[in-house]
């Protein structure tokens, strides 16, 4: 079965009322949360549609923006990190510009949107795009990073009720398989087999984006791998809810909490979307974590406790974007009244690595 037909037969399924919130059309076929069934709406708005960013193609190495600084890898190089934003402005532009022009589109339903995203798209799946080799870790992390956004964003139009890529279905595939691609580096980039001590953040965004694009894909080899990578997480959160390779992180101990649970929330989300309830394993380390991670800005003392040192909060007024994961969270587990009320305080809430606007998909119920 091609893959827009799959999202298709799942789509109408679920507009007719016969699939339940939490389980597959099918047996064995991967889906996301009920919230990208949503319909494309129509609020009449059009847009233009700015020139893609050109295809990134070149090997992946760029600098760290903490290059220089010690093993807490903490102190921020100002000089690299505007080489690191030069360098990597148009995989950047790409994230951003794409999951906004999907925004667009179900907002809107337009079908100039809709053909703009398809060019953005397939410009870079013809070039095949963020398939080189990698020079060093940002690089690596710059694929997975983007496979995050890229794929997290698509599922939203691959799986919409009204079928917005039922008659591109060509151009889907294309990108579809390109993106499966970009999926297979990930894969062996980031070793589930690495010493615990070195799996942290960056290992969880990896799995996040093999895990949407497994679901894009409706690949179970790359779901199984992010479960495991997710199972790692949930024996590495300590009884108290911190992850030790984050506090690691000394002054941006907290900042990287935060950072570290934005990706395991969205694979929950997606585990029981597929009757599969990670946020259980480990006795409940998602909840811990989350405890720890959702007052990580305005209340940072208890790191500052834990690691001995006054913690550097970056993204204080960003808290839309940096909490935007508790979407995602509250869907998949029961809210406790503190993390409801900031929930509500912060909507709506977006984040591009996670696919844009989270209240739109998750905000429903």
């Amino acid at each position: 079965m091609a893959i827009t037909e799959r999202a298709r037969r799942t789509a109408l399924a679920v507009g007719l009322g016969l699939v339940v919130v939490t389980a597959p059309a099918l047996a064995d076929q991967l889906v996301p949360p009920t919230g990208y069934y949503a319909a494309v709406g129509h609020n009449g708005k059009t847009s233009n549609c700015p020139s893609p960013p050109k295809p990134f193609t070149g090997e992946l190495d760029f600098p760290s923006k903490y290059t220089g600084s010690g093993k807490a890898r903490d102190q921020l190089n100002e000089q690299a990190d505007a080489r690191y934003k030069a360098m990597t402005q148009p995989i950047r532009q790409m994230e951003k510009g794409a999951t906004k022009l999907v925004d667009q589109y179900m907002e809107s339903g337009s079908p100039e949107a809709l053909a703009c995203v398809l060019q953005w798209y397939g410009s870079w799946a013809d070039a095949g795009a963020l398939l080189g080799p990698y020079g060093d870790h940002t690089g690596k992390s710059m694929r997975k990073w983007a496979l995050a956004s890229l794929s997290s964003a698509w599922l939203r139009l691959q799986f919409s009720r009204s079928q917005p890529l039922a008659a591109h279905q060509a151009e889907a595939q294309k990108v579809e398989a390109w993106l499966g691609k970009i999926a297979d580096h990930v894969v062996t980039e980031w070793n589930e087999g690495d010493p615990l001590k070195k799996i942290n953040n960056h290992y969880y965004w990896a799995a996040w984006a093999v895990m949407a694009t497994s679901v894009v894909t409706d690949r179970r080899d790359l779901f199984d791998w992010s479960t495991k990578m997710y199972a790692i997480f949930s024996r590495q959160v300590d009884a108290d809810g911190y992850l030790p390779n984050e506090l690691a992180r000394k002054t941006r101990a907290a900042g990287y909490q935060v950072y570290a649970v934005t990706p395991v929330a969205m694979l929950a989300a997606f585990g029981k979307a597929n009757r599969l309830d990670l946020a259980a394993e480990g006795d409940d380390a998602l909840q811990r974590a989350v405890g720890r991670a959702i007052n990580a800005y305005s209340d940072p003392r208890p790191f500052e406790v834990k690691t001995g040192v006054r913690q550097t909060l970056e993204g204080v007024d960003e808290q839309r974007s940096k909490l935007a994961w508790l979407e995602a969270y509250c869907w998949t587990v029961q809210c406790n009244d503190e993390e409801a009320t900031k929930l509500k305080s912060l909507r709506p809430m977006s984040n591009t690595r996670l696919g844009g606007d989270q209240t739109a998909v998750f905000g429903s119920g």
